[in-house]
């Protein structure tokens, strides 16, 4: 007897927002000439509802309390760094996407937070439509705001599509942003920082 079970995908999406969405973007493929009723349009509109919607989560998510909710006391004073954290966000001047990685550093004051919680952070802030300058700003403040450590420092690497398949059309060009708090403004310890995430 076959006990294989079909495959079912379990999302969950507001029902309101997903209909006002997708009425807009019927009217956005309509508008670029597209004919809305065509086999493989049809269902577009419901799915660029539900996708800007994964894209967008960050606006209903806390970033504090993630990383709150897994504080532990711990006597640990060196340097705890998270790198390679693959992030994916929306420009917000062209509803485009940006993605990279972003690599995050800390020394603890007290207290340390469970490692999955750093790139969780990240996520909750790219999830929303952003700039990469502001990115790094939150994450760096979040952490630094909540953890309340020794100091932070926060480094993104990231291509722009917007950058790419408009505009200048580069496609190799790489955007930079850092930042950095309480220790790691010292030169000696950012650049230790910059050496052991550039290995």
């Amino acid at each position: 007897m076959n006990n294989i079970q079909s495959y079912t995908k379990i999302d969950s999406y507001s029902e309101q927002t997903t209909d006002f969405l997708k009425e807009n973007f019927s009217d956005i493929i309509t508008g670029l000439g597209e004919d809305i009723h065509r086999e493989g349009i049809i269902k577009t509109p419901e799915r660029a509802a539900k996708a800007m919607q994964f894209l967008t989560q960050g606006y209903q998510q806390d970033a504090a309390q993630i990383l709150r909710s897994a504080m532990f006391k711990e006597d640990y004073d060196n340097m705890v760094i998270v790198k390679d954290i693959e992030l994916y966000s929306l420009c917000e001047h062209h509803i485009l996407p940006f993605f990279g990685k972003a690599h995050i550093a800390y020394i603890p004051n007290g207290h340390i937070v469970g490692l999955s919680k750093l790139p969780r952070v990240v996520d909750v802030f790219a999830r929303r439509l952003q700039v990469q300058e502001r990115l790094t700003k939150e994450i760096l403040d979040c952490i630094n705001d909540t953890l309340k450590p020794k100091g932070v420092a926060v480094v993104i690497e990231a291509s722009h599509m917007c950058m790419m398949m408009r505009g200048v059309q580069k496609q190799n060009s790489l955007t930079t942003t850092s930042g950095f708090r309480g220790a790691f403004e010292k030169i000696e310890t950012r650049s230790e920082f910059l050496k052991l995430i550039d290995k």
